[in-house]
């Protein structure tokens, strides 16, 4: 994007200054900074900031000829309205939701997401079209053509168009099965430490001396706020079990259900994962921890990943001592069921975070029984690569293995075994 002169316009609690991070997202999508505005104090709700604060506003783009305000929080249609009213005319006003969603626009690439996005952008848009019709009346007839009929029209359209297009966890799912991989999916919010656990846990090998088509060989070591609204998935073998880790699309905070709800590609390697790894940042208070612990599993939940399914670590821990380590594992048990602190950087309990992974993924113990030969020797060759080989043993030319693997590789195994023993029964 191109960028544009922008002011940024916030309320803060106390003597507070502004927080940063509405600072990034605007840098993320593009625009410059060139002054900030805060109030201090509850919001105004007809104006959001107030009537003397809103003056300030409007002087603060004069004078440094912005063209972009952008306020850090949720503006009802009023609030927009009137704001837009009050600044100089053709100036841009976005609140911080509709920022994001710009962001998402610009960082879309499939044909689902930047569906995902527009739809959002016109749901959020709707309402403030209505409010600003008629100088902040709402129109009693909506007459065919007009932006609001048009924006409505567009809206069931785009509807339709994802109804018809396949799910994309499922489809997700299908395909990593076939390749015979267990699937384990990093959430949590950005800086928390998602991508430094995928540096940490992925395989630096090529596979098979190629790029798998669902590697990135430049997995970021930090998390940038809306890097992009592609997941970044790696191959790693958790003690000798190959699984594919994908890091999906931080969550922010204040980020609304609905928000993030509709982008449901962003998070549909979570719902077809075996396991979540949630990751939370220890060196946020105690009640940021709790919030956001609550916030990831509700929005995991609407994505229909089971708590059962989670596994919530705490990162960052080396930062504290023994006293503040404990407060948040107390604040983090009121939210979730036995979270495991760790130090993603200095690799602090990450066996034990493997094992505690290794234990959510599917295991199945079988039995096969085949005709000696050299049939069944691939097949043994092959389980010794997808599964865990327990015994091999050769009675009366026949080969009995004992093993245990993910279902979808019993079942293969199984489909392989009644193969090789039906085509030496037809042999002459």
């Amino acid at each position: 994007m191109s960028e544009t002169d922008t002011v940024i316009a916030a309320r803060v609690d106390g003597d507070s200054l502004a927080a940063d991070e509405i600072t990034s997202l605007a840098d993320a999508a593009g625009y410059r900074v060139v002054g900030e505005c805060t109030q201090t104090g509850p919001e105004d709700t007809g104006t959001y900031l107030g009537t003397g604060k809103v003056d300030e506003l409007t002087a603060l783009v004069e004078r440094t000829a912005a063209e972009t305000v952008i306020v850090d929080g949720e503006l009802t249609p009023a609030q927009n309205h009137a704001l837009r009213t009050a600044l100089p005319d053709g100036t841009r006003l976005l609140d911080r939701y509709r920022l994001v969603l710009e962001i998402f626009d610009d960082q879309a690439a499939t044909r689902r997401a930047q569906l995902q996005v527009e739809l959002a952008q016109l749901r959020y848009d709707l309402p403030r079209m209505k409010e600003s019709a008629d100088g902040g009346g709402l129109n009693k007839r909506v007459e065919k053509g007009s932006p609001i009929y048009d924006a409505r029209d567009r809206i069931d359209r785009l509807q339709r168009k994802l109804d018809e297009l396949p799910d994309p966890g499922t489809e997700f799912r299908r395909r990593r099965r076939e390749e015979g991989f267990d699937l384990v999916t990093i959430a949590g919010y950005t800086n928390a430490g998602k991508s430094t656990l995928l540096h940490r846990l992925a395989d630096e090998l090529e596979l098979g001396g190629t790029t798998h088509p669902d590697r990135d060989e430049t997995a970021a070591v930090e998390d940038e706020l809306f890097e992009t609204l592609e997941t970044t998935t790696r191959r790693a073998t958790l003690d000798g079990r190959p699984v594919l880790l994908t890091d999906t699309v931080g969550f922010i905070d204040d980020l609304p259900h609905w928000l993030v709800e509709s982008f449901s590609e962003t998070l549909s390697e979570a719902a077809a994962a075996d396991c979540v790894v949630l990751v939370a940042d220890a060196s946020d208070s105690p009640d940021d921890l709790r919030e956001k612990l609550a916030v990831s599993l509700d929005v995991l939940d609407s994505q229909g990943v089971s708590t059962d399914d989670v596994v919530t670590v705490l990162n960052k821990t080396d930062v504290l001592d023994a006293d503040e380590r404990e407060r948040r594992l107390t604040a983090a048990t009121d939210v979730v069921s036995s979270p495991l602190p760790v130090s993603i950087v200095e690799d602090g309990n990450l066996d034990d975070l493997v094992t505690r992974v290794l234990a959510h993924l599917p295991n199945e113990s079988a039995e096969i029984v085949m005709p000696n030969g050299d049939d069944a020797m691939s097949l043994v060759s092959w389980l010794y690569d997808h599964a865990d080989v327990a015994n091999v043993e050769y009675v009366d030319e026949r080969v009995v293995v004992a093993f245990s693997a993910r279902p979808t590789i019993v079942e293969r195994a199984r489909a392989k075994a009644e193969t090789t023993a039906s085509e030496r029964t037809e042999r002459p």
